[in-house]
């Protein structure tokens, strides 16, 4: 097994943060923080699917398993919710 498949992240239960809404764009969706008022480009509709996901499943690696995500793409996809994380837009529940 990879070690990339062993990150920590991937047994966290994650959510979109409470005060995050998705608009969906042509390139993935916008997420508005209206509480710290950040705005970031979600840049694929996979990547949207799993943000929206996230909650409804117990860890990050579930999410990425029902959104159907191949795992030779989950070290990207670990990347970028990390970047997330840092911009409150996802939170672990």
């Amino acid at each position: 097994m990879s070690t990339d498949l062993l990150n920590p992240l991937l047994e966290r239960p994650l959510a979109l943060h409470p005060q995050v809404a998705l608009r969906p764009e042509p390139f993935g969706a916008l997420a508005y923080h209206y509480g710290n008022r950040r705005l970031v480009f979600l840049q694929h509709a996979d990547m949207v699917a799993v943000a929206r996901a996230l909650a409804d499943h117990a860890t990050l690696a579930e999410a990425l398993d029902a959104c159907g995500v191949d795992r030779r793409r989950w070290p990207s996809f670990t990347k970028a919710v990390e970047s997330l994380m840092k911009s409150e837009i996802i939170v672990e529940r």
